[in-house]
């Protein structure tokens, strides 16, 4: 069962933004400045450059392989199963980390209103967390929404409040702006690169939002720019919040104060009454916290789920509710927070779980490279990175020295978890896996092996993904060509008329279309639709794809070879497809929508049965984007009659495709005069094919 597409650009938005919402702002800002001065406001900015690159890369790979399990995937699908199980364990052991190390968060500020003990209260919020999650990811985000949304406004009040006093207070005095920021960087660029690689942590929930790509609508807008939105906001309330902190709190006690924010409200807010500022910061921090709880228990339980699925874990991980949520693995994912909440102390988790971050995106970028290499024609994302191969090596090199700056314990910890994540590999892991990634494609340009199977699954993502809005697949369809054999005919017949059609239209020599619509490709073993044959060609001097289809009453068999043997087909249905060198994707996302056509109950029955060709392109067209009604006098379409095409009134995104008058069939041009009782047919996008239907059916 698959999880269900319900998340829209703003849930993506709220997602990345509340994972990132938390301690990095509420928390870190006074202890980070012990090491670099009031230079942490610019290490907060160059953290925020650096998580860049890492950023476009999963932009990238997500718009092209969207599944839970996020960066599980990337990497086992790019680097193998055994960089997958090390990967995809260590990130969903950090991912937990960070997770428990937020919740604890909500415990501590929640101690400030009530005397109650901080642990016990952040494990009352799992299990809440781990109940909205389990009733789906819309009502998790939804509950999201709400929190960012309150968190943006309160901190956006704190802002502006911090802003107006420092720049438009009649006395800078109180505020000892011109001391606090007296001796800028304390120690040095040294001191600052390593702050830098401290609070890189507050950024890491920015791709988070990868494990969830799977229940995402149009991942290919909603996911690049939900997350650029979504740093875009972050970095400037970091730069900009930091920034009236160093200039509002003593510098002398700013490097012990473990809520900068609380007492930096308490000053610049000391105009309300009964400290109604300082509560309202509180408030937002317990909000933040809980944001980043609940967004962390949402796309950390997807990692269980997607290494089931690849037999990392037990089966019984990938099981989906009623409610199209992972049970088993939120569960799981539950139990494991709980733990590290009891058992674990605050100190050092953050730091931890960032360094292994480190090494994963220092991966992470990699891939995109391994990807791009391995020449996989149905890797095709909807995003691509700028400045690839470079914003990549960057990403590497500055993840790198930033391990470097972070100390000795974390990395001995990374290094540890890895291990123990090789022998799960080993011993449990290998003997029930035999994938290989795209790293093997790239070796098969040395002459190494290939895993053919990774393309045939990336294909199968390709074609859930569908069709793009740009593809112009309807336009193509009704440019067809329709040829019909009503009396037995061979193969080759077929493949000659085709071809002869094809070379008159193109100019090109027919004994090449022959030789190409022959061919075979690694992708020909999923286009397999019984009584149906697929054929395809790429061709450089065309701009549009062209489609011609060939209906056989009377079966024709054909040759076809599998597993080195010799086979025959029947077929009744054949689809010949030429494209455009300039973009093979696109190639196979048409030869997608052409095999979904296919797979449809009683294709051929049906296709067989049209006697014109307006029927069969209406059949073929019937996916609520195209529509068709008649122009009667008494209704709303009496303003169309004795109007020239170009001058009447239509949706944008919509084109006049038939016109049925009387018996005759023809497609119209601008100047063509519309006449009572002529049947229009319409294509366009969805939304304006639903506007037309209202106006013009409906109303009938």
């Amino acid at each position: 069962m698959k999880l269900k597409k319900e998340l829209g650009l703003f849930d993506v938005f709220a997602i990345s933004t509340g994972a990132m919402f938390s301690s990095g702002f509420f928390l870190l800002p006074g202890i980070a400045s012990q090491y670099t001065g009031p230079s942490v406001i610019l290490a907060y900015f160059l953290a925020g450059i650096l998580i860049m690159p890492t950023m476009f890369s999963i932009a990238e790979i997500a718009t092209a392989l969207p599944r839970a399990g996020g960066t599980y995937y990337f990497l086992d699908r790019s680097l193998g199963p055994m960089f997958g199980t090390i990967g995809g364990i260590g990130k969903y052991i950090a991912l937990s980390l960070k997770t428990a190390f937020a919740l604890v968060g909500i415990g501590a500020y929640t101690s400030i209103f009530w005397d109650i003990p901080i642990k016990e209260t952040a494990v009352f919020f799992a299990f809440v967390f781990t109940i909205i999650n389990i009733f789906g990811a819309k009502k998790s985000s939804g509950i999201q929404k709400v929190f960012v949304i309150i968190l943006l406004v309160t901190i956006g009040l704190f802002i502006a409040e911090g802003l107006r006093a420092i720049i438009f207070s009649s006395s800078a005095e109180p505020l000892q702006i011109a001391d606090n920021f007296d001796t800028f960087f304390t120690h040095g660029t040294k001191g600052l690169i390593f702050t830098t690689g401290f609070v890189f942590v507050s950024y890491l929930g920015l791709t988070q939002i990868a494990s969830v790509a799977e229940e995402i609508k149009r991942p290919e807008r909603n996911i690049p720019l939900g997350m650029a939105l979504s740093l875009a906001v972050i970095m400037f309330i970091y730069v900009a919040g930091v920034y009236i902190i160093v200039a509002v709190v003593d510098k002398n006690t700013l490097a012990n104060d473990l809520s900068p924010v609380a007492t930096a409200a308490e000053q610049l807010f000391n105009w309300l009454p009964a400290k109604i500022g300082l509560y309202l910061i509180i408030v937002s921090a317990i909000l933040a916290f809980a944001s980043t709880g609940n967004a962390g228990m949402l796309s950390t339980s997807r990692y269980p789920l997607a290494m089931s699925r690849d037999k990392l874990f037990s089966s019984y991980f990938k099981s989906i509710s009623r409610f199209g949520t992972p049970i088993p693995s939120i569960i799981l994912t539950a139990i494991l927070i709980i733990l590290f909440i009891l058992f674990l102390t605050e100190e050092g988790i953050v730091k931890l779980a960032s360094t292994f971050q480190l090494i994963i995106f220092i991966a992470i970028n990699f891939s995109v490279i391994v990807f791009r290499n391995s020449k996989i024609a149905s890797y095709d994302p909807g995003y691509h990175s700028p400045l690839y191969p470079f914003m990549q090596i960057f990403g590497i090199l500055t993840s790198l020295a930033l391990m470097f700056f972070m100390g000795v314990w974390p990395v001995v910890f990374t290094l540890f978890t890895i291990f123990i994540t090789y022998l799960w590999y080993r011993f449990y892991v290998r003997q029930r896996v035999k994938r290989e990634g795209a790293i093997f494609h790239w070796f098969a340009l040395l002459g190494k092996h290939q895993h053919d199977e990774l393309e045939n699954e990336f294909m199968t993502i390709l074609r859930e993904k569908g069709l793009r809005e740009d593809d112009q697949f309807n336009q193509m369809l009704v440019r067809a060509k329709i040829s019909r054999y009503t009396q037995t005919a061979h193969f080759d017949e077929v493949i000659e008329t085709v071809s002869k059609s094809f070379a008159q239209r193109l100019n090109i020599a027919e004994e090449n279309l022959r030789k190409e619509f022959t061919n075979t490709s690694p992708i020909d073993s999923l286009l397999t639709v019984q009584g149906v044959s697929f054929h395809y060609m790429i061709h450089q001097n065309i701009d549009t794809p062209m489609l011609h289809i060939v209906l056989a009453e009377q079966e024709i068999t054909k040759t076809v070879r599998k597993n080195n043997d010799e086979e025959q087909e029947a077929i009744n249905v054949f689809f010949f497809l030429v494209h455009s060198d300039q973009k093979p994707k696109l190639q196979l996302r048409i030869l997608s929508g052409i095999l979904d056509l296919a797979e449809r109950d009683y294709f051929i029955k049906d296709m067989l049965s049209f006697k014109t060709e307006q029927e069969l392109i209406e059949y073929l067209l019937h996916d609520k984007q195209y529509i068709s009604f008649s122009l009667k006098k008494e209704n709303e379409s009496s303003s169309f009659i004795d109007k020239k095409l170009m001058d009447i009134t239509l949706p944008n995104n919509v084109l006049v495709v038939f016109i049925e008058r009387g018996s005759e069939v023809f497609a119209p041009k601008g100047k063509t005069i519309l006449k009572e009782n002529d049947i229009l047919t319409i294509i366009g996008e969805t939304n304006s094919i639903n506007t037309l239907y209202d106006r013009y059916i409906l109303k009938q």
